[in-house]
């Protein structure tokens, strides 16, 4: 496994890529908060603004690879939340996996903007832009010469990971404590695919990355000090944890299983 620092360079590298050109053919062409009761998770805490990166072109046989890939993951992640919720008495009720494109969606916990993913309690509903998703799958196979597709699956792992932790009662009113949670039982679902054979050469490595590209962003003096105070508590309103706390999380999901993230399935 690849040291943090070796994560580190690499996703930096990548940082650039974040943006989804997406074209309906095999040819790509350019076109051009917490609350006391938070409601909805998201996979980052900003989306990624198309003007500040440069583009990963996807193509429409990208984004079907990436959505059958989503819809396999959702399956086993289903599979496996009913049995652990099973094995401590209670029901899993699985939420709706929901895709979205071309802009925002609005949902009944809020609009969720485009470049995301996000959870709704609300609605007990996933949703995901599907050109994202692709995009994140596609640089991750770039970068690590890879098919970067479980990238794709830790977002969604992560997104079912916050279904996990609401329908347990586990909302704190710190964003990072729920993300961290949410990090952390996507690492349990990679070890319980583990278990299962289900993982390839490289998707262990893929999920480490996937989680360091949407650590926080470090945020840079604006050389006004009330705007600087004003975006750092934005940002810790939204915070998921920086690259290396959100590997650390996953990787206590993946070593100690569902056990090491919740209290409620230690037996």
């Amino acid at each position: 496994m690849k040291s943090l620092a070796a994560f580190g360079r690499r996703a930096a590298a990548a940082a650039a890529l974040a943006t989804a050109v997406f074209s309906t053919s095999d040819a790509p062409f350019n076109t051009g908060e917490t609350s006391p009761a938070p409601q909805r998770g998201a996979w980052a805490a900003v989306s990624v603004e198309p003007e500040l990166r440069n583009p990963v072109r996807v193509t429409a046989a990208d984004v079907e690879a990436s959505n059958a890939k989503a819809a396999d993951a959702y399956a086993a992640l289903v599979s496996m939340w009913k049995d652990e919720f099973a094995g401590i008495g209670a029901e899993f009720a699985p939420p709706q996996l929901a895709r979205y494109r071309g802009g925002a969606v609005r949902t009944r916990c809020g609009v969720i903007p485009s470049n995301n993913a996000s959870y709704c309690f609300t609605g007990n509903a996933i949703y995901f832009d599907d050109v994202f998703l692709a995009a994140q799958v596609k640089i991750a196979g770039q970068v690590l010469r890879t098919d970067g597709d479980m990238v794709g699956v830790g977002i969604i792992a992560h997104e079912m990971g916050h279904a996990v932790a609401m329908q347990l009662g586990f909302r704190s009113r710190r964003s990072y404590d729920n993300e961290a949670v949410a990090d952390c039982l996507a690492g349990a679902f990679a070890q319980r695919s583990a278990a299962d054979g289900a993982l390839q050469t490289g998707d262990v490595e893929e999920a480490f990355f996937g989680m360091e590209m949407a650590g926080d962003p470090t945020l840079e003096p604006t050389g006004d000090p009330e705007m600087d105070q004003r975006l750092a508590a934005r940002l810790a309103r939204n915070s998921h944890g920086t690259r290396e706390q959100r590997m650390a999380n996953f990787r206590n999901g993946l070593e100690g299983g569902s056990a090491a993230c919740m209290a409620q399935f230690r037996s």
